[in-house]
């Protein structure tokens, strides 16, 4: 039902709010009211370095050469079209909904999840110290980016953290959306985000945070099929059972006419994948179907379909040997571009990291940046580069050096990664 959680919406008439609203730290004043601080937190997300790496950033296909294939940076759009339209119709808040959307995958690794497995492989190839994150996962490295890493500069020039609101920071980390799940209701509690330690188990802090987490699934379900037909992943046995799944689980006969307000009309010609019905339809039985009391939810036949076409997806599309081959060598470029820095923790220490990468000069022009502006490495040329960002790693230390290349390494592209990876191994 329309404006159904208009009650419940994140605005000054929430006991929220205020929690909602908060800063680590105050941004610089505008001079003006024009935008609130959830527009600008969408800004400075539209704006931060992380979140204009996503065009290079694998969603499913990697390093894709076809314009029309999904990235990172497509899947986050479609997010946000498809959260801002839940969020509209219930009455929730479309501001901090877009925020949320915008920036919730800033922290995904090169490679998809592929990369997100890489890493976790190389952190459990050493001995990680009991203060680390025993996990990589890209909704905490959303967060993480989001707090330490990404910045824009202040009026004067300076280079500062994004300083995001508690409601949007709250939304990156609990937007997993691969837990299947009926009833999403955030939760009560203010809570600190970094305590968070496994990805999906803990609901957002707000409704319009439960929305995105929603719209996460609803969106890779619909592009990826797509994307699938495109490069002739799926052959006519996927297709039967595609065709299956939607008979079995709601009911729509194949023989029956194609309709634009039934996910019969998925197929076309028996064998195309119409993605914007598919959106469709399950954006409008979620609308349909939640409410305060049952939370975020869709009807048994479509929660029911979601759960049958993640599990197709998974044995059709993510699990198919051309993308296996791929995983194969993703794994040879991250972990020689994790050995290679690995194996320059002493001449960090000593300050001549510059020396050492004088043959691999893309790496070294980023990694040695990167260090400065993160690290203890050389604190008078982050004063003068003005830098006015927090020291999250120490070189002098194996396991926050570690830290250090992990997290560079995860804010790679694909493309940068080859790039580098070639680089390394050019004689």
């Amino acid at each position: 039902m329309q404006n159904s959680l208009f009650s419940v919406r994140t605005d000054e008439n929430n006991l929220k709010w205020e929690q909602c609203i908060k800063r680590e730290s105050s941004l610089y004043e505008r001079g003006n009211s024009i935008r609130s601080d959830f527009e600008r937190d969408y800004t400075r997300l539209l704006h931060c370095e992380s979140y204009r790496r996503l065009k290079h950033k694998t969603q499913v296909f990697f390093a894709p050469h076809n314009d029309h294939i999904c990235t990172r940076m497509e899947h986050v759009s479609h997010v946000a079209s498809v959260s801002t339209t839940i969020a509209k119709y219930l009455g929730l808040n479309p501001e901090l909904t877009n925020a949320i959307a915008i920036g919730h995958d800033i922290g995904h690794a090169p490679f998809g999840h592929t990369g997100e497995d890489i890493l976790n492989e190389l952190m459990s190839s050493r001995k990680i110290g009991r203060n680390a994150p025993k996990k990589f996962w890209h909704e905490r490295n959303s967060l993480f980016f989001a707090d330490y890493i990404d910045t824009l500069s202040d009026p004067n020039g300076v280079e500062k953290n994004l300083d995001l609101t508690y409601a949007v920071r709250d939304g990156l980390v609990c937007h997993c959306g691969e837990i299947d799940q009926q009833g999403i209701l955030p939760r009560d509690k203010i809570i600190d985000l970094y305590d968070i330690k496994r990805p999906g188990l803990v609901q957002p802090y707000t409704w319009e945070g439960c929305v995105v987490k929603v719209s996460d699934k609803i969106a890779f379900l619909g592009r990826d099929l797509e994307d699938a037909r495109t490069y002739h992943i799926l052959d006519m046995s996927s297709y039967r059972e595609l065709r299956h799944i939607v008979v079995e689980t709601l009911g729509f006969g194949p023989s029956k006419k194609e309709s634009s307000h039934t996910t019969n009309g998925v197929f076309r010609s028996g064998r195309a994948v119409n993605t914007t019905v598919l959106m469709n339809d399950m954006i409008v039985d979620l609308c349909e179907q939640s409410s305060v009391e049952k939370g975020l939810c869709f009807s048994e036949p479509y929660f029911k379909f979601i759960v049958e076409l993640k599990k197709f997806c998974f044995s059709n599309i993510y699990n198919h040997w051309r993308l296996i081959e791929f995983q194969n060598y993703a794994r040879n470029v991250l972990g020689t571009i994790y050995r290679t820095l690995m194996r320059l923790a002493p001449y960090a220490q000593n300050h001549r990291l510059e020396q050492c990468l004088r043959y691999t000069p893309n790496l070294q022009k980023t990694f040695v940046d990167w260090v400065v502006k993160y690290s203890n490495y050389d604190v008078s040329r982050k004063k003068i580069l003005r830098y006015e960002t927090k020291e999250v790693f120490d070189v002098t230390n194996d396991e926050s050096w570690e830290k250090c290349v992990l997290e560079y390494i995860s804010g790679m592209t694909d493309q940068y990664a080859i790039t580098v990876f070639n680089e390394i191994l050019s004689f």
